[in-house]
């Protein structure tokens, strides 16, 4: 797992948690319900997949039709890898298609994704990437979270609207990364 950021990553977190109030986001199914037969009795709060949403979701490359900025589908452990290191700024969106507050969400995130051409917005469908759900402790879904220069400097479920996504951006291209590497440093000493 990537390092995550120190004092200055939580402070910015809790800036943010306090800026946009209150989020909404669907628990991830356990996965004795992840294939329920249609009919079956499901727990309270748990939405079945529609059988639809699976045939329409894309492959590799989901791209809006309004915005020139592609929203990359991570299909692998590796692919997620690649685009974490490649890149010094990724916003990844943990999504499943039976999710409504995901599938709400979707556009709001293709649309901004269109007005930063210099972040990387990808998506991992959690229900067919396990692995990577797994490795990031992914409880709840959607779940964002951001990677500056290969560290975590934000994680948290819910589906946000557009303008406290654009807050969040422009708040996480102003964090400065050299303190925040300073602190993990600072962490790393003490703990060792």
């Amino acid at each position: 797992m990537r390092p995550r950021g120190g004092d200055a990553s939580r402070r910015f977190e809790q800036q943010v948690n306090r800026a946009m109030g209150p989020v909404f986001f669907c628990p991830r199914r356990p996965k004795a319900h992840r294939a329920s037969r249609v009919g079956a009795a499901m727990p309270v709060g748990h939405h079945r997949q529609p059988q639809a949403d699976s045939a329409s979701m894309p492959a590799t490359l989901y791209q809006t039709q309004e915005a020139e900025m592609a929203v990359v589908e991570l299909a692998s452990p590796t692919e997620f890898e690649t685009a974490v290191k490649d890149h010094d700024f990724v916003i990844v969106d943990f999504w499943a298609p039976w999710c409504g507050p995901c599938r709400s969400f979707a556009p709001v995130y293709d649309k901004v994704s269109a007005d930063f051409e210099e972040i990387v917005f990808a998506k991992v469908n959690t229900e067919v990437q396990q692995e990577i759900a797994a490795r990031f402790q992914i409880r709840s879904i959607p779940t964002l979270m951001i990677f500056r220069e290969q560290i975590i400097i934000f994680s948290q479920p819910g589906a946000l609207p557009e303008s406290s996504l654009r807050d969040l951006l422009g708040k996480a291209k102003e964090l400065d990364m050299a303190e925040v590497r300073r602190q993990i440093a600072e962490q790393q000493t003490k703990t060792a």
